[in-house]
């Protein structure tokens, strides 16, 4: 696929494209889900190696930050067979369905908490 054609499919630039190859710049949360979509992979899969989701930033209490809201999530998707919990119209969700909902929020927090440190004050950072 040219870069002209990947861009078409994420309506994006051939230089955008370009840039994400050569990493002056990383593709942002919404166009890490496209690219996921389109070559059917785990948006938590792209990138990896290179940082753009990996928790090499993040501290022990970063981690078990996400670990407890993880945690929590799932005590709620459990819940659904009781009809407390999530819900998919009106009928308990699918194991499948919990667990991409749980990848989704792992997502979620992770990217937010990237995109969060971008945005903190220099004063503020942890260096």
């Amino acid at each position: 696929m040219t870069q002209v054609e990947f861009g078409k499919k994420l309506n994006v630039s051939p230089q955008v494209v370009s840039n994400w190859e050569r990493a002056y710049t990383t593709p942002n949360a919404s166009d890490l889900e496209n690219i996921a979509r389109i070559f059917n992979v785990n948006p938590i899969e792209l990138g990896a190696d290179k940082g753009i989701l990996s928790n090499a930033s993040t501290t022990e209490k970063d981690e078990k930050d996400v670990a407890k809201r993880l945690e929590k999530v799932k005590k709620e998707l459990e819940n659904a067979e009781d009809g407390d919990g999530y819900m998919l119209m009106g009928e308990p969700i699918s194991e499948e369905a919990k667990q991409s909902i749980i990848e989704a929020m792992e997502f979620a927090i992770r990217q937010s908490k990237r995109i969060n440190e971008k945005y903190t004050p220099k004063k503020f950072r942890k260096e």
